[in-house]
């Protein structure tokens, strides 16, 4: 556990800047009361629970409410140059329990500071989790089973506010199970060998003295007179900081608050509330898995074994099990019966991305053709043949691993076996071998039984006036003169066979002729949209090489022919249309690309009308604002499906345009929403360039169908992502490209057993870019397990977390979101009760243990809760929240992991000579050292936080002035400068930005800047404006939940 890290009580959000990423949200935020604890966790707030003590003499209590008495604004400027490590106090000042910033007016044209969305709200903050840290050697151990030491080894945290302590929230101390080690244990003994090593946190009785056991993680005795705010630990075990020059004036009645802690009165120590430090920190859990699963490849033949963390970087050897690149798991141990399951409430679910892309020294899954006659499939429940199917009989007929019905072989499949019983050409054969393969398929497989056409892609434009003002109409048609020479294709040296089409709208359509042999292209408009039709069959849709020189022509004419438009007002039902009826009558699948600006208000099929309502956020009618506001277009998403049409949408709005409802044709079909708010092409094109040239060029599959089938015991019962569905069963996905992930849960509908374990098989059947029809195999084998142990031991938290944000975020359309996050936060508490009440060795009620693999499962779940969906600031727009909602629903568990929990990377420790990155620090605003420069990403943004006290040597390595002040926060590119440290960082952006699925805009935040609250919403274990409990806050609330569940 990195012992320098911290939690802060954060600031309020003031306002963000313009020319954010798409979130153009005037300000995150209303008023702070720094004690006021989030009507969510309301209990907390009342008479003091089990976990209160009595003050020792000499110190009040907390108080029952109200802020903490502040004593003028608190100055930033207490920390000496580059001093302080980790743990500055909150940015500005913070009088009383106004909110602390000014709030800049609220963009009018300029472009939110976030172009894409609000900024990602979704990362809450967290718990107080199960691990303590390593004591430094030469420290005391916080485990010390000896009396308590006076002054209990822990000096007040300087600078940092003290953190309001709640009646009956002081959280409290940890201790370990296991082997004794200083008879308490060292820091998370395991209970058993590879067993969860359960971490506990202590508390002590009311009124009594805290007992020897924990004593010296309990933290520095109040001082008299303060108010019940316990001082904190400095960054590293031990070392008192003096006070610091500068510091403005302590809290009333606390003299020496920044001083070592006086000796205390006679009264015994008093509790303290959770130390940050030792709690379990995401960050050790990541380094831990690193260094242990990381430098060894990761082979995928042994049954049931949990892949290293997707923070993780390893190679996969498949060996009979798909690659956790392609399968991620919830539970690697499944219960072998439903009773157990529902004791337990562990999700049993997967997420898979069936198309995802492998890192260079990985292959790519082999292609097997078995000719005219097919793939190989059992006769009754229509599985692929695949490494879990038995040979019998000489080899003569084969075993289903799944429903276990016997097929004959079909002679020209026939082979062999050896003494073990296996084909002789197994190791020769993919399906035989491998958890992941392709098969070519036959003319059965394919739509009314012929060979279906290459697919097309159709560029459908917005040329209406915001769309030609902004920019866009010039950017798109510029781009795609070269972009169209890197269509997707199999083979690079071939050309693609995907052909292209071009409209252009506003309130009427006009479609292009670009035939090869004409020396113009040709525009027909159509401007009866209530009934969309096609009105030329050829030259609409052509090839790219052939028609080369009439697309330049057109694309040089579109911007100018719509340069003087006045026309404002858009449809957008009759371009979908439009893109569908093309399609079907060129009797292909395809992608239709439509850039979008404005609500479509013109009279036409699927017209809107502005809802936004910000009065039903937080009522029971708040569930309508994510529900499409027509039927419309529900029913063109099923036509869409039916025809393999996907759609993916670039949105450019100035203001409210109903994501909610545009987006249901793209997330029905498999396709993906960019949006892109406050569009402006100096800071914007960049990013959405780059969205754009990945789009186009990255790998898709159309007309696909996806079954999951499962051994006789579970069945797939539920799924999240963008697609629809006919029946119970057939996942259909007009497109499915390389980023998409579909997830599944599965159910119990009869016993398991421990020795065959549960098998699953994903195939997946689909058109290539090239017109081949295929299928994707995905096989994976799970232990079954009759023991809760079993079960809590082999968990991934990562995907148990990326399944109940889906799961929550598709709540949200039935139920109010306040009980949305209380069904979550109960789920949560009853997996962790039956593990304390199962699997835990006895220890005393107070203490919170929690599973090892589970440990994050508090922090994590607290960031879900605390999202922007879930619950917003003041200031997140509805579009932004229906956006992320539909966004996060497709999410693989690596990019749900790095949105719910940021990665933050000290700038100021990177090591130019190494390739290695610095150690990330927590995501908690006392983690940041004002002498630092950090890097923030999170999928959607990368942030440059610049302390006000940073090295002139760093600044001028960075951004070519060693002033902070000449640093300009409007930059979204880094100077290419000639040094070490710059062209690192900048490799460092690239490489970052290159595992993203979407281009990540560079923002540069001051210290102390109107920036910053933007930044600050992302220090996701704070507390959040929105009302957000903090991770320590929330881990007792969560100790509090599973107290009552096990009483």
């Amino acid at each position: 556990m990195n012992v320098n890290q911290q939690p802060h009580m954060a600031t309020p959000y003031g306002q963000p800047q313009p020319g954010y990423q798409g979130y153009p949200q005037p300000g995150y935020g209303g008023d702070h009361v720094p004690s006021g604890y989030p009507a969510q966790y309301a209990p907390y707030n009342g008479p003091g629970s089990a976990y209160q003590q009595g003050p020792p003499q000499g110190t009040r209590g907390p108080p029952t409410s109200g802020a903490p008495p502040v004593s003028g604004a608190q100055n930033y400027s207490q920390f000496g140059q580059g001093e302080n490590q980790n743990g500055p106090p909150p940015m500005g000042p913070l009088p009383s329990t106004q909110s602390s910033f000014p709030r800049p007016p609220h963009p009018t044209s300029q472009p939110s500071a976030f172009p894409a969305g609000p900024p990602p709200t979704s990362i809450p903050s967290q718990l107080p989790g199960v691990m303590q840290p390593q004591p430094p050697v030469s420290q005391p151990s916080p485990y010390h089973s000896g009396p308590p030491t006076t002054s209990t080894g822990f000096p007040p945290q300087v600078g940092a506010p003290p953190r309001p302590s709640f009646p009956g929230m002081q959280g409290p101390p940890m201790a370990s199970q296991g082997p004794p080690m200083a008879s308490q244990g060292p820091p998370m003994a395991s209970q058993g060998p590879p067993m969860a090593q359960a971490n506990h946190i202590l508390p002590t009785q009311p009124g009594m003295p805290p007992g020897p056991i924990n004593a010296s993680l309990s933290g520095p005795p109040p001082q008299p007179g303060m108010q019940g705010y316990p001082p904190q630990q400095n960054g590293a075990f031990g070392q008192v900081r003096g006070p610091q020059p500068g510091y403005t004036g302590p809290y009333p009645g606390q003299p020496n608050y920044g001083a070592p802690p006086a000796a205390p009165a006679s009264a015994p120590a008093a509790p303290k509330r959770l130390d940050p430090d030792s709690i379990p920190s995401p960050i050790q859990v990541i380094e831990d898995d690193k260094a242990n699963k990381g430098s060894e490849p990761f082979t995928t033949g042994v049954r049931g074994q949990a892949p290293p963390l997707v923070t993780t970087k390893f190679q996969v050897k498949d060996q009979g099990n798909a690659s956790p690149r392609y399968i991620r798991c919830t539970a690697y141990n499944m219960p072998c019966n439903s009773d157990m399951a529902k004791q337990s409430q562990v999700p049993l679910a997967a997420v898979i991305k069936p198309l995802a892309p492998l890192p260079p020294d990985e292959t790519p899954p082999y292609l097997v053709d078995h000719g005219e006659s097919g793939p190989i499939r059992c006769n009754r429940c229509k599985a692929y043949m695949c490494p879990y199917m038995q040979f019998i009989e000489g080899g003569r007929r084969f075993q289903c691993g799944f429903c276990n019905c016997v097929t004959e072989v079909p002679p020209n499949y026939f082979q062999h076996l050896d003494h073990t019983g296996k084909r002789v050409d197994c190791y020769d054969r993919p399906e035989l071998s491998m958890g992941s393969y392709d098969f070519m398929t036959t003319v059965d497989y394919c739509k009314n039984n012929k060979f279906p056409q290459p697919p097309a892609f159709i560029f459908l434009i917005d040329v209406s006036y915001n769309a030609v003002k902004n920019g866009t109409v010039g950017i798109v048609c510029q781009e795609l003169k070269t972009l169209l020479d890197y269509l997707p294709r199999e083979n690079p040296d071939v050309e693609s066979n995907i052909r292209v089409g071009f409209v252009t709208y506003n309130k009427v359509l006009h479609f292009y002729n670009v035939k090869a042999s004409l020396a113009q292209p040709q525009m027909m408009v159509v401007s009866d949209v209530a009934d969309m039709f096609v009105p030329l069959l050829d030259g609409f849709l052509v090839s790219v090489s052939e028609s080369r020189v009439v697309i330049e022509s057109l694309l040089d004419q579109i911007p100018e022919m719509f340069a003087d438009t006045r026309e404002t007002e858009t449809v957008f039902g009759p371009v979908i249309q439009a893109g569908l009826e093309a399609l079907k009558a060129a009797d292909c699948a395809g992608k239709l690309f439509v850039f979008h600006s404005s609500l479509p208000i013109a009279e036409a099929p699927g017209k809107l009308k502005n809802r936004e309502d910000k009065k039903l956020v937080g009522t029971d009618k708040e569930k309508t604002l994510f529900q499409p506001q027509v039927s419309f277009y529900n029913t063109l998403a099923k036509e869409c499906v039916a025809q393999g049409c996907c759609v993916d949408l670039f949105l450019f709005p100035n203001q409210y345009v109903d994501v909610a409802t545009l987006g249901v044709v793209p997330t029905s079909t498999g396709g993906s929403i960019y949006k892109y708010t406050y569009f402006q092409a100096p800071s914007d094109q960049e990013r959405f360039l780059n969205d754009l040239r990945r789009d186009v060029q990255k790998q898709v599959g159309f007309d696909a169908v996806m079954r999951v089938r499962t051994s006789t015991g579970i069945r797939a019962t539920d799924f999240f992502g963008a697609f629809y569905m006919s029946n119970t069963t057939d996942v259909e996905l007009a497109g499915l490209d390389c980023d998409k992930t579909v997830t599944v849960e599965f159910r119990h509908d009869d016993k398991l057993s421990e020795e065959t374990g549960a098998l699953m098989q994903c195939a997946v059947l689909y058109t290539s870019c090239s017109g081949q029809r295929r299928l994707r195999i995905h096989n994976m084998a799970v232990n079954c397990c009759s023991q809760l142990a079993d079960l809590y031991r082999n968990c991934e938290t990562d995907t148990i977390i990326n399944f109940f944000a889906k799961y929550a975020y598709r709540s949200v359309l039935s139920s109010p979101t306040k009980n949305v996050r209380d069904s979550l936060v109960n789920q949560c508490a009853q997996i962790l009760a039956c593990y304390r009440k199962n699997c835990a060795s006895p220890s005393s009620a107070g203490q919170l243990i929690l599973p090892e693999c589970m440990k994050l499962l508090p922090v994590y779940l607290n960031c879900v809760l605390k999202s922007d969906v879930l619950q917003p600031g003041a200031d997140v727009s509805l579009d932004d929240r229906a956006y992320l909602r539909q966004l996060v629903s497709t999410m693989d568990v690596a990019e749900s992991h790095v949105f719910f929990y940021p990665h933050l990377l000290p700038l100021q420790k990177l090591d130019v000579e190494s390739m290695a990155l610095p150690m990330a620090v927590r995501d908690s605003e006392e983690r940041l050292s004002r002498g630092g420069v950090y890097l923030l990403e999170n999928g959607l943004n990368i942030f440059l936080w610049v302390g006000v006290s940073a090295q002139q040597e760093l600044l001028q390595n960075i951004f070519g002035t060693p002033a902070f002040s000449q640093i300009d926060p409007n930059m979204t590119s880094l100077p290419a400068l000639d040094n070490p440290f710059s062209k690192r960082l900048r490799e460092i952006i690239e490489s970052v930005r290159a595992q993203r699925s979407r281009y990540m805009k560079l923002m540069v935040v001051k210290q102390e800047d109107k920036l910053e609250l933007i930044f600050k919403h992302f220090l996701v274990e704070d507390k959040s404006n929105s009302g957000g409990a903090s991770y320590v806050d929330f881990l007792c609330h969560m100790h509090k939940e599973i107290r009552q569940l096990l009483s």
